[in-house]
């Protein structure tokens, strides 16, 4: 990832075969499978990788249930192999979830869900026992060949409450099925793009840049970290930048060849919670339930917190959303719906998020009967410039599928034949993925004099790539950083092998300090010390990165500078609290 590498070969040599705009993880999807294949390829992404929809998922990896109700079957079958796939291939970062649906009534939502099917309506409605158990039933059908997870099961009233009390009382029963979540997508997101890099010099990215048409099949690519532009001659263009295609086709079409509106994005916005009673009730499930307006909400444990969400609404600007006081306020509301003993403290939301679901252009009233499904459309080349692929739709866990299915077009107006297939492809610190990681962590610990606690932890947020990061650790003097569990060389390593350029980019994507709740403003400062002193940063400079980090997490993400500060003195109390304990 060796940005002045790449800029001064794209200098020398500015023809490409495929340049894939969108550095999100259908982006990276496909600029993997290309550059697997032996592609001169190149991915240019305007912010950095993974920060737009891909950071702002569900953490959800999943089939789509309710997706059985618009009639998209084929959709929900692929889903469910793709998820199968990642529970294979990324074992360190997709789990199985225990999904448990409470159940109000028996027979409610079942005719409205048939003609919702046959598309003669588009309001939803709460579904009943008969509507969830066939659901249900399909989704094990699909899945009974691979038969990974267990069937699914219903309990009685009973027994549900007798598991989880604090349920809204008024439900009849429920129903516990098997999909999958996933801790980190970001650091995902990273590893298909070494996973692309690896494949050698015809593979390259840059985040942080940007492309315009400039004539005559010429592009102007521009540095956002140094400010240099020079012109690169791609034969065929990728736009897979989700909620921006539009704004993207905007440079890349001149005035009066640009193509109609293809995008109508809807926003999801979430919460992260802090309340251990609410953690602790959950047991290890995801609840995944319908407000009183039929639309559906979850919430599940997440890194020690709890996630819930969503919302569904229509926006116009994707740079623009962040979750907005209503929004809460709705989440909230569906929160005590279901669980109307537990309340939620405001400032027990440690952070919160929002993104845009990249849909297809719909006039649709109701976004929920907007197709998930993804396909491809290609837009032919105006005044000598090459043909544009745009990716279309998608969600989160058919990522490889749809850059598969991309690239295999791209492929095929370039004549080039497919050497490498991904589907059972491993990848990042899911590689050689060992059954007992309990053995794995101590033979690490052992060949780098690290402590088994620090190897175990390591291989957590890394998986078998733990190895890299703990052999860098062990090559230099070391120390914790503040109140994080993250240290001084750990840090740095990131810094050096992932393309960081911003505070953010570290703090929000290649660790989850903010999302989990666990950051402070001491930690912030010291990550903020470490890379102003590997990138040469002036005192001006990295103040103004400080002021830069502080206003994206107050403004996107609900979270103040006293909210960072009051946490150094609850972590200080709590390290006096443990020493003095003792």
């Amino acid at each position: 990832m060796n940005r002045v590498e790449t800029m001064d070969g794209l200098r020398q040599s500015p023809k490409v075969d495929v340049c894939v705009l969108g550095g999100g993880i259908n982006g990276l999807s496909v600029f993997r499978e290309l550059a697997l294949q032996g592609v001169n390829v190149l991915l240019v992404e305007q912010g950095d990788y993974c920060s737009g929809a891909s950071a702002a998922l569900s953490r959800m990896v999943h089939g789509g249930l309710r997706y059985l109700e618009n009639g998209e079957f084929s959709l929900v079958q692929e889903s469910l192999f793709e998820r199968d796939r990642l529970l294979r291939n990324a074992p360190h970062y997709v789990a199985p979830l225990p999904t448990t649906v409470p159940v109000f009534d028996i027979f409610s939502g079942l005719a409205n869900g048939i003609v919702r099917f046959l598309g003669l309506t588009r309001r939803p409605s709460r579904r009943g026992a008969v509507a969830i158990k066939t659901g249900l039933a399909i989704y094990d059908f699909l899945t009974r060949k691979r038969a990974l997870m267990p069937r699914h099961q219903f309990r009685g009233r009973r027994a549900t409450l007798s598991k989880w009390p604090a349920l809204n009382p008024g439900i009849r029963s429920s129903a516990t099925y098997y999909d999958a979540w996933v801790s980190h997508p970001e650091r995902i997101g990273i590893e298909l793009l070494r996973d692309g890099l690896s494949a050698g010099p015809n593979a390259r990215a840059l985040n942080y840049a940007t492309i315009a048409q400039a004539g005559a099949g010429d592009f102007q690519l521009c540095d956002g970290v140094a400010g240099e532009t020079f012109r690169i001659q791609p034969r065929l263009v990728v736009n897979a930048t989700g909620g921006w295609i539009d704004i993207a086709n905007g440079s890349l079409f001149s005035e009066g060849t640009r193509p109609e509106p293809l995008m109508g994005g809807t926003k999801g916005s979430h919460l992260i919670i802090d309340n251990p009673a609410l953690r602790d009730m959950l047991d290890g499930h995801m609840i995944y339930y319908e407000n009183e307006d039929g639309r559906i909400c979850i919430l599940f444990p997440y890194l020690g917190k709890v996630l819930v969400g969503s919302t569904d609404i229509r926006v116009d600007d994707p740079g623009t959303v962040r979750c907005e006081p209503d929004e809460r306020d709705y989440i909230l509301q569906s929160l005590a719906f279901v669980l109307p003993g537990i309340g939620i403290r405001p400032e027990e939301i440690v952070f919160q998020f929002a993104g845009v679901r990249p849909l297809p252009a719909s006039k649709d009233s109701f976004t929920g009967r907007i197709p998930r499904d993804h396909f491809c459309t290609v837009i032919e080349g105006h005044e000598d410039g090459p043909p544009v692929l745009c990716m279309i739709g998608g969600k989160w866990t058919t990522f490889r599928s749809f850059g598969e299915l991309a690239a295999d077009m791209v492929l095929e107006r370039l004549g080039w034949p497919r050497r490498i297939d991904t589907a059972e492809r491993a990848f990042g610190g899911g590689r050689a993925f060992p059954k007992d990681g309990g053995g794995w962590v101590r033979d690490l610990a052992a060949s780098t004099g690290i402590s088994i606690d620090r190897a175990a932890i390591l291989f957590e947020r890394y998986g078998t790539d733990a190895e890299h990061v703990a052999g860098f650790i062990a090559a230099g003097p070391d120390h914790p950083l503040p109140h994080a569990g993250y240290s001084l060389r750990e840090i740095q390593y990131l810094i050096g092998a992932e393309a960081v350029e911003h505070l953010d980019d570290l703090l929000l994507r290649r660790t989850t300090l903010a999302i989990s709740g666990e950051l402070s403003l001491d930690m912030a400062d010291a990550v903020l010390a470490l890379l102003a002193a590997a990138r040469g940063w002036s005192a001006e400079r990295a103040a103004e990165e400080r002021i830069r980090f502080l206003t994206i997490m107050r403004e996107r993400h609900g979270v103040a500078e006293a909210t960072l500060s009051a946490r150094n003195e609850r972590r200080s109390e709590l390290c006096e609290t443990t020493a003095r304990s003792g």
